[in-house]
Parts: C-alpha cells; structure tokens; sequence
C-alpha cells in the first residue's frame, strides 16, 4: 500500500501537467498584437490556476466560440462596442454579460469551482488593474 500510493500521485500529476497551456508569456508577446482599430475593443480571457486542468470548455462570445479555458492561458477577441455574452459550458452553462466600449480593454477572468461530476468553468469580468497585473503569469493559447 505504502507504494501504490506515491505511484498514483505521480500518475495524478502526469495527468495533470499537459493540460497547461503553453506559449510566450503575455508579457512577451503582448507588443505583438495589432493595435485596435477605432471603433473596436478587446477582449482577454485568462485562466491563471492549474486547479481543474482537466476541464477547459469552450470559451464563447455571442454563441461563437472564440478560445478555450486552458489552466494558465490567454486569449483576446476584437470586437466592435457594444453588448456581449460570455459562456462556458461543462455539465452547466455559465454565462457572463458585458459591456464594450470604442477602444476599451476588458479583462474576463475563467475561474473554476467544484460540480456534481466534473468542475464548472464560470466567466467573471475583472477591473483593468487586476486583469493586467493577473494575466502577466499567463501563456497565450490564442491564434497569431
């Protein structure tokens, strides 16, 4: 007994480590992205813990999918202003709805709590100074 269980830890984070998104880090690839065009706004969706790894739903925008909520990960979407929905689905539908202005930068957070079967991915808009300062440890997953 006493070596099965050091054994099934490894397994348990073998399982896990794939999963985290790998990539440049925001800060290094951050001066790559095209500047906004004027009557645009962004978008960043980050997921800053491994907790859950196994889990990463779909990451929709308006019913589109945009990303997906890898554990450690970024993306951003361009948008014109205007109203959006935010969803994430696993064995419930977590929705979000936001605001975009003309040249604005919002942050949405992907966070994860426990469920019945499997943990739930719940979209949270965050304030510009959490968000910058949050999503730096972060990986893009995104598409150059």
């Amino acid at each position: 007994m006493k070596r099965i269980l050091p054994l099934l830890a490894i397994a348990c984070c073998a399982t896990l480590l794939p999963g985290c998104a790998s990539g440049p880090k925001f800060s290094e690839v951050k001066s790559s992205f095209p500047p906004l065009a004027e009557e645009n706004g962004r978008i960043y969706f980050y997921r800053t813990t491994v907790f859950g790894a196994g889990v990463q739903p779909a990451v929709k925008l308006n019913s589109q999918k945009i990303g997906t909520a890898k554990p450690q990960g970024f993306f951003y979407a361009d948008r014109p202003a205007g109203n959006y929905e935010v969803e994430t689905s696993t064995e419930v539908k977590r929705r979000l709805s936001l605001t975009l202005d003309k040249s604005q930068t919002r942050y949405v957070r992907l966070n994860i709590s426990m469920g019945f079967f499997v943990g739930h991915v719940y979209p949270e808009l965050v304030d510009d100074q959490t968000g910058e300062k949050e999503i730096c440890g972060c990986k893009y997953t995104g598409v150059k």
